[in-house]
């Protein structure tokens, strides 16, 4: 969802084509203090902001700012530029948004696999130094032996080389 901040009469007009344009539900905001409001009530994709609702409402835009969440904010000046330069910076800001997301995925995805593998890891030596303990019992054996396969399954889903 998108969410239009601009003090125009034309507000719902430029609503419409930024839907059109991207497909997603654009909701419209006349004043800083009512997108604020949107903006903690539910959460978009990005956030048009006419130059001009700033203009009007300074102190108002770090309220907004501080609201954002995930949305990106791509700032615009409705005076100057035409439709179709608005929909082109939404477009790539949505695309910048996506991408970013995108790696920040990824690195988390890495930084956990490195995570596991070091435990996974740590498991199977602990396992195998306590399975060549003589005064286990092999009840404890048996116990000790299913947590070790169950670690180099983990081992091998992560690509750990034993």
């Amino acid at each position: 969802m998108i969410l239009l901040i601009t003090p125009s009469a034309r507000g719902q007009d430029c609503a419409q084509g930024l839907h059109q344009a991207t497909s997603e539900t654009t909701q419209v905001a006349s004043t800083l203090r009512q997108a604020a409001s949107c903006l903690r009530a539910q959460d978009f994709s990005a956030v048009v902001i006419d130059q001009s609702a700033v203009d009007l409402e300074p102190d108002e835009s770090d309220s907004v700012l501080q609201h954002l969440g995930t949305a990106v904010p791509v700032y615009v000046s409705f005076a100057v530029n035409g439709m179709e330069r608005v929909v082109r910076e939404l477009r790539i800001a949505l695309q910048r948004r996506e991408k970013e997301g995108k790696i920040a995925r990824q690195i988390a995805e890495q930084e956990l696999r490195s995570e596991l593998k070091s435990t996974a890891t740590a498991i199977l030596v602990s396992c195998e130094m306590a399975l060549k303990l003589p005064e286990l019992t092999a009840a404890a054996q048996t116990r000790m032996q299913t947590v070790h396969q169950l670690a180099q399954q983990i081992c091998g889903k992560l690509g750990i080389a034993e």
